[in-house]
């Protein structure tokens, strides 16, 4: 687990593997940015020169390495772009710092201590670098000899230990800031492991296990549903979904309380553990990366976890709806009448529409609770990528500013969100001869469809949002910033900032 401390020391004197400073791209070349003075003050003020001499100018997400300069203890030194310069007296911005903060991190795999002298002007900076750093510095290697062994001839361990310079290691906000950037990454790096484990090793079961575990370590109360207590339950939805499986699905209940608490927010999230699309199979080059469909209920998790360990003033409940949607004799057939939990009959014209099936459950649940606000996460729709992308998720809700204040929240945490609309008119699509509605609808605008199928199951007057995070879940290009391959733990910092201002009374 890398370590992250602040420091008042000076960069010469600070022993160190590296030390990581700022580059930004000017209108005539690279410049060198705030906190990097030392190191320019050792080059004689010479070091935006050498940079651009290297092959440097400032790009974002660029890296230049260059040995040290006399008199510092550290033999490297890294420059990372951090992309335009600033307009006059403007400051970088929080999501630039927290890229290049990713990037110096994955780039010094394998070191023991860095040092971080980046742009610092206020602890939000402190916050947003040492999340950066710590995302940044994630690699999931449990499956590999070196993960063993992180000495071993192929794999290069983490970056160990990040130090900031700049940052008031007494001052309370800034221990407050560095407390919060620890808090969220590794709960949201937690997320990216669970994503990352093959459902081989990661069915409903051992997801609830692992929530079980948490939950005691962190003082969160914890109900499990298994399949005897959802039969009885009448979960109509979660038991069709799983029905196929011979790893029986759960409901896990997850219930973060503070006693200063004036609000309470209701999370859910979709966990197929695997989704091989049930009867409904999917084409073949679709199967490879569906140990991903958890991924709403992984950062669920991890965002009520986060909540309790920051101590946030807000009461938080988390749903994860878990199941595996696999073919057999038992499985759920297309033509199909579920009975879900909330009463209402569902025709299942497609089995690979699982996801609002068990979701649809779960929301319901919640809305017993009488939340202030229920926010459902779910890696739902092929149609929302091919709308808005790999990296961008989509937003849709029953209440406008609800979902304009939930896309300011990620837009703030560096998590690109759209909000999307829930035409009426495509509500027609799901009526059903047979039930009460049907799981499909029209082809086009299918993620909208899906959003409407979903408001269906949301008790009446609670304000609900929906995030479609089927793009940006799960990476199969190579890494960016500080996102990895394959699990990146999208919406966990969403969900909690919008705890945080929920807590703060910001929401209203």
């Amino acid at each position: 687990m890398t370590a992250l401390t602040l420091s008042t020391s000076a960069a010469p004197g600070l022993r160190a593997d590296a030390i990581v400073i700022g580059v930004a791209k000017g209108a005539k070349g690279p410049v060198v940015a705030p906190g990097a003075e030392a190191v320019d003050k050792a080059y004689d003020g010479r070091l935006a020169g050498v940079l651009e001499t290297l092959g440097a100018s400032g790009g974002e997400g660029e890296v230049t390495k260059l040995p040290a300069p006399s008199g510092f203890k550290t033999p490297l030194v890294l420059a990372v772009g951090l992309g335009t310069v600033p307009e006059k007296d403007a400051e970088y911005g929080t999501e630039a710092l927290r890229k290049a903060a990713g990037v110096a991190a994955r780039a010094l795999a394998g070191s023991k201590k860095a040092a971080f002298a980046l742009p610092l002007a206020d602890a939000a900076d402190a916050c947003a670098i040492g999340e950066g750093a710590l995302l940044g510095a994630y690699s999931f290697d449990a499956y590999k000899d070196n993960g063993k062994d992180p000495k071993a001839k192929n794999g290069k361990a983490p970056l160990a230990e990040i130090v900031l310079l700049g940052g008031k290691p007494r001052d309370k906000a800034y221990k407050a800031a560095v407390e919060r950037a620890v808090a969220v990454s590794e709960e949201l790096n937690r997320s990216r492991d669970l994503v990352n484990t093959p459902p081989n090793d990661l069915n409903p079961e051992s997801f609830a296990a692992i929530a079980q575990a948490a939950a005691k370590e962190h003082g969160i109360k914890i109900q499990v549903l298994d399949e005897k207590a959802l039969t009885k339950g009448g979960y109509g939805g979660i038991l069709g979904v799983g029905s196929g499986s011979a790893a029986t699905p759960r409901l896990v209940k997850l219930s973060y309380t503070s006693s200063k608490a004036k609000k309470h927010l209701a999370f859910v999230g979709k966990g197929i553990t695997y989704d091989s699309g049930g009867i409904s199979l999917k084409p073949a080059g679709h199967n490879e990366t569906m140990k991903c469909d958890m991924a709403g209920a992984a950062s669920v998790f991890a965002a009520v976890v986060a909540a309790a360990r920051l101590g946030l003033e807000v009461n938080v409940t988390g749903w994860l709806a878990l199941a595996e949607n696999m073919p057999s004799g038992s499985a759920t057939r297309p033509g199909d009448v579920l009975r879900m939990y909330s009463g209402k009959t569902v025709e299942v014209l497609n089995t690979d529409a699982e996801g609002r099936l068990v979701l649809a459950d779960a929301l319901w649940a919640a809305s017993q609770e009488k939340p202030d606000a229920i926010v459902d996460v779910a890696t739902l729709t092929g149609a929302m990528v091919l709308a808005l992308g790999n990296r961008t998720f989509g937003i849709m809700g029953n209440d406008d500013a609800f979902r304009a204040a939930l896309c300011e929240a990620a837009e703030e945490v560096g998590e690109p969100a759209w909000p999307m609309p829930l035409p009426e008119h495509l509500r027609k699509g799901m009526d059903s001869a047979t039930a009460d509605i049907a799981n499909m609808g029209e082809r086009m605008g299918g993620g909208l469809v899906a959003g409407l199928f979903l408001r269906e199951f949301v008790g009446e007057g609670i304000t609900w949002a929906h995030l479609d995070i089927a793009g940006p879940a799960f990476n199969e290009a190579g890494p960016f910033g500080y996102t990895p391959k394959g699990g990146t733990g999208t919406a966990v910092r969403t969900l909690v900032r919008l705890a945080e201002l929920t807590a703060a009374g910001d929401l209203g």
